[in-house]
């Protein structure tokens, strides 16, 4: 995984980068909350077909949104990436995007991965789920979202906090599906059944399993993934004691979410925005950043690359993205007042 510069940093290269070209220069400019070698790698390829530059700024979500909203019509953006369906839904609701419709868009995303109107598409599917001691716990333990707000985890539980925007797509899924009062009533029980403190990031918690620490934990299914195929060595024995459950939402399958992109409001260069957003859609891609980041293709008819088939056999709920994503706000209440922090 490439590291990702400073933002500050980053944004005096992007200047550099995204100042005006000459007439005879194709560029697109992107905004990425995403910082992967297997990105770079498409946007190599990208320029290759089209001939079109790919300027780049990384940063958190938030801090790109931001900077959006300060740069206003002078943003030189054209393309916002963002890792979670919650993200694009804060940026949508900045009016940082434009509406696109592109017949190749919404025949490669279904209706549930994108927004009804257009300002946002995913490109990838990744799950929220159980990371589990293998030794402790049985699989049917973790099969139901559910379970983890019961007195069987009582003090055995980690988690990231409240802020986590996977954790706010994730209470955001469960208040759409049982309400707020039931969704919170879910996360006091989580809060209850902490084994520490919320800290750290997703791999933090499937290492303090591995560590005992706690028996389960709540994590993006990629980051355990790309710990099993040995992006660093030293995870492999974890994965090994800690295994993985996928759970489901009132028996309709794991809740997903997705990571996608949009077209800034102000994109001054429209067209090849489109083409970048098409081209990141396409099958090729999908499959490309399935195989290199593990994570899952979101067009139906795209089977799951090698590296991910073995965990690609769970059930998805159905819930659209844009329906837990405009939850945010909810979200972040109910885990306020549950006292998870």
């Amino acid at each position: 995984m490439k590291i990702a510069l400073p933002l500050l940093t980053v944004a005096i290269l992007g200047l550099a980068a995204c100042s005006a070209p000459s007439p005879a220069e194709k560029v697109v400019n992107v905004y990425t909350a995403r910082h992967y070698d297997s990105d770079l790698a498409l946007y190599e390829q990208f320029t290759r077909e089209t001939g079109v530059k790919v300027n780049r700024i990384e940063g958190k979500a938030d801090e790109l949104v931001a900077r959006m909203k300060a740069e206003g019509a002078n943003s030189p953006a054209d393309v916002l990436i963002a890792a979670d369906a919650g993200a694009l839904w804060r940026a949508q609701q900045a009016g940082l995007f434009q509406p696109v419709k592109s017949a190749a868009l919404e025949s490669r995303v279904p209706a549930s991965f994108r927004d009804p109107d257009g300002a946002w598409y995913g490109f990838s599917r990744r799950a929220r789920v159980v990371a589990y001691d293998a030794a402790k716990v049985k699989p049917e333990d973790v099969d139901d979202y559910a379970e983890l707000a019961s007195p069987r985890f009582r003090g055995k539980l980690c988690v990231r906090s409240s802020d986590s925007i996977y954790n706010l797509s994730l209470v955001g899924a469960l208040i759409e599906a049982w309400g707020p009062q039931r969704a919170e009533a879910w996360a006091r029980g989580v809060v209850a059944n902490m084994a520490r403190p919320p800290e750290g990031g997703d791999r933090d918690q499937i290492r303090a399993v591995a560590a005992g620490v706690c028996e389960v934990a709540i994590t993006n299914s990629y980051y355990y993934l790309r710990m099993a195929t040995g992006e660093d060595a030293a995870d492999r024995p974890v994965t090994e004691k800690v295994k993985l459950a996928f759970p489901s939402l009132d028996g309709k399958g794991t809740h997903m979410n997705i990571a996608g992109l949009g077209m800034a409001q102000h994109a001054p260069n429209r067209e090849n925005a489109l083409r970048l957003m098409e081209f990141l859609t396409s099958a090729a891609a999908q499959t490309h950043i399935a195989a290199n980041n593990s994570e899952f293709p979101v067009s139906p008819d795209l089977e799951a690359p090698e590296s991910v088939k073995a965990y690609a056999g769970f059930a998805a709920h159905p819930m659209g993205a844009a329906a837990f994503a405009r939850r945010q706000p909810e979200a972040q209440a109910v885990m306020s007042a549950a006292g998870w922090r």
